[in-house]
C-alpha cells in the first residue's frame, strides 16, 4: 500500500483502506507515519496488517516542508477508518461491482467512490489550523466482496420508535435488490431477542412495497435482550452474512460487540449499523433521521396550546415534548413556531422563583400579553421533580432512566403559584403529545434521507467494510467506527449561536448566569444521585 504527498499537500490513498504498522497494535488507536522528504517521489510503503482491532484510527504527520512559506507541512491528517473484512479474512476474493452494468449507474460519469475520497469531521477551519480528522466517503466501491448468489442479509430494528424506520428497512431491501441482485433478506421480529426466537420473516420488494407510508416498525421492536453468544450463533446458523442494525446508542453498542464476535470466530459477515434516534442526540453525523418530522409534527401541539392560551384571559399554554438529554426537538421546534414564549431544555437548568425566575417571566408575560406559551423537553428540571417527589425511578430494559413527568409538575407548580401567591387566576392549558410526534410516518425530506442512509449502507457491507454505522458529515454520507457515534451524547451547546438565536427570537431569561443559584437551591444529594445515573439511551 502506498500513501503520496503531492506538491499540495493534500494526501492521496492508493488503496481501500490505511494498516497499522505493528502486529502488536491491537487496539489500533492512533498510528503516525512520518514522509521522509529525502524520498524523491514522496511515498511510503506499509506493510500488510496481522490483525485489526476497532477503532481504526490512522494519524499522518507530514515533516516540515522544504518550502518555509507552508504554514501547513506539519499539521496531521487522521482518518478514522473502519474495519474491512479483509483484515481478518485476507484471502477473500473480490469481485466486479454489478453497478457497473447497471442502466441507472451508467448515466453517472463517476459511479464509484474513490478510496481517496474522505470526509472532513469539520468544516469550519481557521487558516493555520490542522487538517484534523476524517471519515471514509459512503458509497458504492468499483469492487464488491460478495456475489449477489451467495449473500443472505437480514434487518432487525430496536429501541424506541422514529419516523422513517420503515423507509429504511424499505430502501436496504430494494436498494440490495435492485443495485445488487440479492434476493434472500431476512427481517428479524421483535429486536435483538429476535435472532434466538426464531421470529423472521422473508422480505423481499413486493412485501416491503408501502411499509414506508406507516409509522412505527414494520419488525416490531423491543429494548435490551441482547445476547451477542447466542445472535452470532444464530447468524451462523441461517446462514447469515449481511446484518443491518437499525436503533439508538444502546442498540449501536451491541452492533459492535456483535462485530467483535464474527471477527473473533473468523466468519464472513459484515455488520453495518444506522443510527436511530427522535433525539437527535447522536455524535459526529448531522442529525438523525426522523428529526424534522418530529419537528414538523411537534408545530400541530403548539399550534393548539397557543390558541388555547390566547383564547382566555390569563391563559398558560404548555407543551411537552421529547428530549431525555437532548433539547433538540424543543429548540428547533420553538425556533419554527415563533409563538413560542419559553423553551426549557435539559442542558439549561432554569428556576421558579426569585429575580430572572421562571414565575416573574410567566408574570411579565400575561401582563404584556394575557397569555404565556411554554414548550418544555421532558428531560428538563428532572432535579426539581425528583427533589419534590422524594423518588428516583428505576431503569428501562436499555439502561435509560425512566423520567419523572416533568410537565405535570411545572402545570402544577406554576398553577399553585399564581393562585396562592399571586392571588391570580391563571387557565392553564397541557398538551404532552410525546409519542405522536414519533409515531407518524416520516415526511418527503426524511424519506429521502432514509433512502440515502440505507444504500450507503448497502454499498459499504457489499464493499466488504463491516463495524461500521453510516451518517451525513458536514452533508456528506461517511462510513463511521461505531465507537465513534456511542462514545458521547450529542447536546444543546447553551452558549452556542443556536440558543442564542432562540434567547433572541423568545426573550426568555437565558438562566446561565444562574446556574450556581440552580445548584444552591436543590438538594446536592438529588443532583449526585441524577448525574451518577447512567446515560444509555436506544
Amino acid at each position: 500500500m502506498e500513501l503520496s504527498l503531492p506538491n499540495s499537500s493534500s494526501l492521496l490513498f492508493s488503496q481501500n483502506d490505511f494498516v497499522p504498522l505493528h502486529k502488536s497494535s491491537r487496539f489500533g488507536c492512533f498510528h503516525t507515519f512520518s514522509l521522509n522528504k529525502k524520498l524523491a517521489s514522496k511515498s511510503i510503503s506499509l506493510c500488510t496488517p496481522l490483525i485489526w482491532r476497532q477503532p481504526r484510527l490512522c494519524r499522518l504527520k507530514a515533516q516540515s516542508s522544504t518550502d518555509s512559506n507552508d504554514k501547513h507541512g506539519g499539521d496531521d491528517f487522521i482518518v478514522e477508518d473502519v474495519p474491512h473484512l479483509t483484515h481478518f479474512l485476507p484471502d477473500l476474493p473480490s469481485y466486479t461491482n454489478p453497478l457497473k452494468r447497471s442502466q441507472a449507474y451508467g448515466i453517472v460519469k463517476k459511479t464509484f467512490v474513490s478510496p481517496e475520497d474522505m470526509v472532513a469531521k469539520e468544516i469550519i477551519v481557521q487558516k493555520d489550523s490542522p487538517r484534523g480528522i476524517h471519515f471514509r466517503r459512503a458509497g458504492p466501491r468499483e469492487k464488491v466482496f460478495f456475489t449477489p448468489e451467495e449473500v443472505r442479509a437480514c434487518i432487525v430494528t430496536c429501541g424506541g420508535l422514529c419516523p422513517g424506520i420503515n423507509t429504511v428497512i424499505r430502501e436496504i431491501v430494494c436498494g440490495l435488490k435492485n443495485m445488487y441482485g440479492v434476493d434472500d433478506v431476512l427481517g428479524i421480529q421483535g429486536g435483538y431477542s429476535g435472532f434466538y426466537s426464531k421470529n423472521t420473516l422473508n422480505l423481499t420488494t413486493k412485501v416491503v412495497n408501502d411499509i414506508h407510508k406507516r409509522g412505527g416498525t414494520f419488525l416490531q421492536t423491543s429494548r435490551g435482550g441482547h445476547d451477542t453468544k447466542k445472535i452470532v450463533d444464530n447468524i451462523q446458523d441461517r446462514g447469515i452474512n449481511q446484518v443491518y442494525i437499525i436503533g439508538g446508542d444502546g442498540t449501536q453498542k451491541g452492533a459492535a460487540a456483535i462485530y467483535k464476535e464474527v471477527e473473533k470466530r473468523g466468519i464472513k459477515v459484515a455488520v453495518a449499523g444506522i443510527p436511530k434516534t427522535i433525539d437527535n442526540d447522536i455524535a459526529v453525523i448531522d442529525k438523525s433521521f426522523g428529526f424534522d418530522t418530529a419537528v414538523e409534527e411537534a408545530q400541530r401541539a403548539i399550534n393548539a396550546a397557543h390558541v388555547e392560551a390566547e383564547s382566555i384571559q390569563n391563559g398558560v399554554g404548555i407543551v411537552k415534548l421529547m428530549g431525555r438529554y437532548s433539547g433538540f426537538i424543543a429548540m428547533l421546534a420553538t425556533l419554527g413556531n415563533r409563538d413560542v414564549d419559553c423553551c426549557l431544555i435539559p442542558e439549561s437548568p432554569f428556576y421558579l422563583e426569585g429575580p430572572g425566575g421562571l414565575y416573574e417571566f410567566v408574570e411579565q408575560k400575561l401582563k404584556e400579553n394575557r397569555h404565556v406559551l411554554i414548550v418544555l423537553a421532558e428531560g428538563a428540571g428532572q432535579e426539581y421533580v425528583a427533589q419534590s417527589m422524594l423518588a428516583f425511578q428505576e431503569k428501562d430494559a436499555s439502561g435509560n432512566r425512566l423520567l419523572l413527568d416533568v410537565g405535570i409538575w411545572l402545570t402544577q407548580h406554576i398553577k399553585d403559584h399564581f393562585t396562592n401567591v399571586q392571588k391570580m387566576t391563571i387557565n392553564m392549558k397541557y398538551i404532552d403529545p410525546t409519542y405522536m410526534i414519533r409515531a407518524i410516518p416520516s415526511n418527503a425530506s426524511d424519506n429521502i434521507y432514509c433512502t440515502l442512509l440505507a444504500q450507503s449502507a448497502v454499498h459499504g457491507a457489499m464493499a466488504g467494510f463491516t463495524g461500521f454505522t453510516v451518517g451525513p458529515v458536514n452533508s456528506r454520507h461517511a462510513y463511521i467506527p461505531i465507537n465513534r457515534v456511542t462514545e458521547t451524547t450529542n447536546t444543546v451547546n447553551i452558549t452556542g449561536r443556536m440558543w442564542a438565536r432562540l434567547l433572541a427570537s423568545t426573550n426568555q431569561p437565558s438562566f446561565v448566569n444562574h446556574c450556581q443559584t440552580v445548584r444552591e437551591r436543590v438538594d446536592k444529594q438529588t443532583i449526585d444521585a441524577i448525574n451518577n445515573l447512567k446515560i444509555n439511551s436506544t
